[in-house]
């Protein structure tokens, strides 16, 4: 683990409906917990500062079916499967940042229409360290996005998995984050 000072912990959308058994399962979703629960200790450890984001949607929201969207009806604002899977040791500490909270408004970017970026920037984070579900959507485009804001984002490989919609979805992230200039991280082994 590289965490130092000025640097910032995101973990994404790591929430029950994400994770074997939820609405919206991310194969293998739940093996992303053992090893972010390493970054948020060390992130503990060195007083680095831990955003968590989640999705968290009205029941009417437009990236569901019945409104002509991909997904079926997922992390819903209060719901069971809105929660943060059980396993995830998120402290106390830890800043949530609420996403795609409005029925017309989609976004897989934890900074979309979020204050992210002016948190990030007053806690001091600039290497911003991202991990969760899915690669290939939400960390993907946080990413992106961390990127474009000049944040140097770094994407936690073992921590992140991809629900691959379309075979090749999780390759084609990865190489769409090398392309942007996104540090891809992952464990000696």
């Amino acid at each position: 683990m590289e965490l130092g000072p000025g640097d910032a912990l995101v973990i994404t959308d790591v929430q029950r409906d994400f994770c074997p058994g939820g609405a919206l399962a991310v194969p293998h979703g739940d093996e992303v917990i053992p090893e972010l629960n390493k970054w948020i200790s060390e992130a503990v450890l060195r007083n680095i500062p831990i955003f968590a984001t989640r999705d968290w949607h009205p029941p009417d929201h437009i990236s569901f079916m019945h409104r002509g969207g991909i997904w079926p009806i997922h992390c819903v604002k209060g719901s069971r499967g809105a929660e943060f899977h059980p396993d995830l040791n998120l402290p106390e500490a830890a800043i949530i940042i609420s996403k795609a909270t409005g029925p017309d408004t989609d976004s897989y970017s934890a900074f979309g229409d979020t204050h992210l970026s002016d948190r990030l920037r007053a806690a001091g984070g600039k290497p911003v360290w991202i991990g969760g579900l899915a690669l290939d959507y939400c960390v993907k485009e946080t990413a992106l996005d961390a990127q474009r804001l000049g944040l140097e984002a770094h994407v936690i490989i073992d921590g992140s998995r991809a629900v691959n919609v379309h075979e090749g979805d999780a390759a084609a992230a990865v190489a769409q984050m090398k392309a942007a200039g996104v540090v891809l991280e992952t464990r000696a082994a």
